[in-house]
């Protein structure tokens, strides 16, 4: 079986659902209608609020959520954010840093190396 296709919104769709009736956020480039949760959410109903038609995924990562809370949160998810407006995503390794912090990187690694090579020819030297 071939899994459901999300239904695609923008992030001024989800903006308009902004009230403590009509409750919607968007967390990692997913939307959820927590509309009914307000009630039940641990953490307090303003919290929810406060974050009500906005990018939610700072704050709800800040939290430390347990492996429950985002198992429970897929009952709530509704759709998605276009793929236009998401958010690019992080990858590892060096590609995202600017060329300046590059320099530093390498420079830093390099001046690493060269202490951990001074201590190992001090530490060989010292032995004779």
């Amino acid at each position: 079986m071939a899994p459901t296709e999300l239904k695609q919104y923008s992030i001024a769709d989800v903006a308009s659902h902004n009230k403590p009736n009509d409750l919607w956020m968007i967390i990692h480039d997913k939307v959820y209608d927590v509309t009914k949760f307000l009630q039940e959410h641990p953490g307090g109903e303003e919290v929810l609020i406060e974050v009500a038609g906005k990018e939610a995924s700072s704050e709800f990562d800040d939290v430390g959520h347990s492996t429950d809370a985002k198992e429970s949160m897929k009952q709530y998810l509704v759709g998605e954010i276009i793929e236009a407006e998401r958010k690019a995503k992080k990858s590892s390794g060096c590609k995202n840093l600017s060329a300046s912090a590059r320099t530093a990187l390498v420079a830093g690694s390099v001046m690493a190396i060269g202490a951990g090579l001074a201590m190992i020819f001090k530490a060989s030297g010292s032995r004779k």
